[in-house]
């Protein structure tokens, strides 16, 4: 895959939630098949720049490109049907559904869609308990299904919310494994993530946040030499 072809951009993208004024001018690129990591500590702006991208925030202004297409004035359902899949850091599972329930809910919004069979192969977890309602499921069986219902929708840009947050390292290492094998699908992804040791082999590029900027960015390549500048953005 040519990694050099631009998926997602972002110029002088503002965000607001009502008079509250979170992102100040965030320019981001990510080119298809990437894997790019924001940083930041909490309240760095990163949440908001991912709401920002599918128009879940207030109000928006800049230029917010996707696949070619330009979103910043588009609603959030027109924005998810250019092919986006966003697992939320609250996971929005159905309590009363169950698994498998879960994970037919979402609509297509592109053709290309993992079948059950396949997500049930990545996530053999699920597939043991697709009969069980969402109340049940273990924290890390939550958030392997927030994943994984996103990946039936035919989305080929991810943005996945803090999906290590509070898990056991068993099923941060399951979640990684799982990073890593949709990459190689082709896969482009965004992630957010407060866990740099989760992260850092993952990404194929970093962007630091700080108070709704971005204030640094590198490739993976990079990253034994900001180890310095990451301790004092992130104390990492």
């Amino acid at each position: 895959m040519d990694k050099s072809v631009e998926y997602l951009r972002l110029t002088d993208v503002h965000a607001f939630y009502g008079e509250s004024h979170i992102l100040h001018g965030v320019d981001l690129t990510v080119n298809r098949g990437e894997v790019v990591t924001l940083l930041g500590r909490n309240g760095a702006g990163r949440t908001t720049t991912l709401k920002a991208i599918l128009g879940l925030v207030g109000k928006r202004s800049g230029s917010i490109m996707i696949n070619g297409r330009e979103a910043v004035g588009l609603p959030p359902h027109r924005i998810a049907q250019l092919g986006i899949g966003y697992c939320p850091e609250e996971r929005g599972i159905f309590a009363s559904l169950t698994c498998e329930e879960n994970l037919l809910l979402p609509p297509p919004v592109a053709s290309g869609g993992m079948s059950l069979d396949e997500i049930y192969a990545m996530f053999p977890n699920l597939k043991e308990r697709r009969t069980s309602p969402g109340m049940r499921l273990s924290g890390g069986e939550q958030q392997m299904l927030a994943v994984a219902r996103i990946l039936r929708t035919g989305a080929k840009l991810l943005l996945l919310d803090e999906i290590s947050e509070g898990l056991a390292p068993v099923i941060v290492q399951a979640l990684a494994r799982t990073i890593r094998t949709l990459r190689e699908k082709g896969f482009t992804i965004v992630m957010v993530e407060q866990n740099f040791r989760f992260a850092a082999p993952l990404a194929d590029r970093f962007y630091v946040m700080e108070h709704g900027r971005i204030v640094e960015s590198f490739a993976a390549g990079e990253l034994e030499k900001k180890k310095d500048l990451l301790h004092e953005y992130l104390g990492v």
